[in-house]
């Protein structure tokens, strides 16, 4: 990126959502080496790793500094958005690279700053002299001043499209696109294709349940097949109690509603219960009292 030819190419400015993206990629490649890391001490003690954490993390963050802003004047982030960093105190107005004062500082901000204070959380943590409470209210003190800071600057990103840390803001760094980018195509088929499924899809939620399903199969089953007298094989079955007539199976606990039919219980009350107005599927009879069936099974007939 920043070569001995770098002083011939041109500044083209970055889009402040480019710039948010290259940070939320930062982090995430910084999560996923950390859990790569701690992935090879599963099979230590639990715990190795708490003594010496923040040293841990600020020698990958080392690392990953040595071979981005070092080495290439951009983050991981930045590189995969085709960005890079800009010297900006520099007075003209041709790309400048980083030079080596500010990219130190840069280690030392962001991952010296970090580790100073996790490492300073620890070490007062436990502290109760008088000393050590002023020397951790200070430090929080100092830690609140950067993060409204922070605060601050991100409003003025907002506003001006630059400097969207405050780390950039003191070096003097800017974001800016290492080639010219060619005019952004945005097409919102695939958006408005989401937008109509998830209201289609919210409209059902909230339709579906003041539908009677139940009721409705059995006044469309009434209109396709008329109710008519009972066949023989039904007589039989509803004679002898061997089938629910929801369930089709052996009826457990049977109840009658006031027809010739047989329900087990829980299929029976949970219709019942789901729709008050419950006919029987079978010959459409209201239920008008629902009773246990007392009829005498011979264990000869459960074999049949």
């Amino acid at each position: 990126m920043a070569t001995s030819t770098g002083n011939e190419k041109s500044v083209n400015p970055v889009l402040r959502i480019s710039q948010l993206d290259a940070l939320e990629l930062n982090k995430a490649l910084e999560q996923l080496v950390w859990s790569q890391f701690t992935s090879c001490f599963h099979g230590f003690k639990p715990g190795v790793l708490a003594h010496f954490e923040p040293e841990v993390k600020a020698f990958l963050c080392l690392i990953l500094w040595k071979f981005t802003i070092y080495s290439r004047n951009a983050t991981v982030g930045q590189t995969i958005l085709n960005i890079q960093y800009k010297n900006n105190l520099s007075k003209t107005e041709k790309y400048q690279p980083l030079s080596k004062h500010q990219k130190l500082w840069y280690l030392i901000f962001t991952v010296g700053g970090r580790w100073l204070e996790e490492r300073c959380y620890d070490l007062f943590s436990n502290r109760q002299q008088q000393s050590f409470c002023k020397i951790k209210n200070y430090i929080s003190f100092g830690s609140g001043l950067l993060k409204l800071c922070g605060l601050l600057n991100f409003l003025i990103f907002l506003r001006k499209g630059t400097f969207a840390t405050l780390t950039e803001r003191f070096l003097g760094i800017r974001s800016v696109f290492c080639k010219p980018q060619s005019v952004r195509q945005v097409g919102f088929e695939y958006m408005n294709r989401e937008l109509l499924w998830h209201g289609f899809a919210e409209f059902l939620i909230y339709l579906l349940p003041l539908i009677n399903v139940q009721k409705l199969k059995l006044k469309i089953s009434s209109w396709c097949l008329p109710i008519t007298g009972l066949s023989n094989s039904e007589n039989t079955l509803a004679a002898h109690c061997r089938e629910c007539s929801l369930c089709g199976e052996w009826p457990t606990m049977p109840h009658t509603i006031g027809c010739p039919h047989v329900f087990c219980y829980y299929c029976i009350k949970s219709n019942f219960l789901f729709d008050m107005y419950f006919t029987c599927p079978k010959c459409g009879s209201e239920v008008h009292n629902l009773q246990p069936l007392k009829y005498k099974i011979e264990m000869t007939e459960l074999r049949v």
